[in-house]
């Protein structure tokens, strides 16, 4: 349910957004691979970490240059660090970007007359969409940050794929866990996205009966 208190977006920030965000979330799976890149090839290996320098840096740029741009015509001024914290959660920490997909599927709908899937299918595939970005993501960021840690339980790579899969279905088989404190902050960022992603799917199937 909306929010009734919440007034409407402006038309030229709706028409921005329609046109941007399935482009944008192109721009976050390039910044995505530029990222990958960089965690998982050795420092020397050129000139591939520097054309992945090259793709995170200008992406990360696009996306400074949409949230300033929705900040000016939302009118709203400091207000809208407030009512669009996730845009700015995601500025801030790009990998975060797969949470956007829920936008991104409300933009694609706008264009259609009638949905091509159902509702159950549509909440299905975006959610398993999202969760296989998000988990990928955070396998990186866990790898970058534990791989080279003292006592670390996540080695390669192999070993964050498999920490991100159990903790993202909150299963946790506990053999493997993030030691650092920027891996535990990811590690609860994922726990988050996992309890939430399981819990859209059946709420979202009882909306439509």
């Amino acid at each position: 349910m909306s929010d009734r208190t919440t007034p409407d977006p402006p038309a030229r920030l709706t028409r921005w957004e329609q046109r941007t965000e399935v482009p944008l979330f192109l721009a976050g799976l390039i910044f995505l691979t530029g990222y990958a890149v960089r965690v998982l090839t050795p420092h020397d290996a050129q000139p591939w970490n520097d054309i992945a320098l090259i793709l995170v840096w200008s992406t990360w740029l696009l996306f400074l240059v949409d949230y300033a741009t929705r900040l000016h015509l939302s009118g709203l001024g400091a207000r809208f660090l407030r009512t669009h914290w996730l845009d700015t959660v995601v500025l801030l920490l790009p990998l975060l970007r797969p949470l956007r997909m829920v936008q991104v599927y409300q933009v694609v709908q706008r264009r259609r007359d009638r949905p091509r899937l159902s509702l159950y299918a549509r909440v299905m595939s975006y959610a398993g969409l999202t969760a296989a970005l998000l988990g990928f993501a955070a396998s990186l960021a866990v790898y970058h940050f534990e791989r080279t840690a003292s006592g670390a339980s996540i080695r390669t790579f192999g070993d964050a794929v498999w920490w991100a899969c159990a903790t993202l279905t909150t299963v946790g088989y506990g053999d493997a866990a993030p030691v650092t404190f920027w891996g535990r902050v990811v590690a609860a960022g994922l726990m988050a996205g996992g309890l939430a992603l399981l819990g859209a799917v059946p709420s979202r199937w009882r909306c439509r009966w």
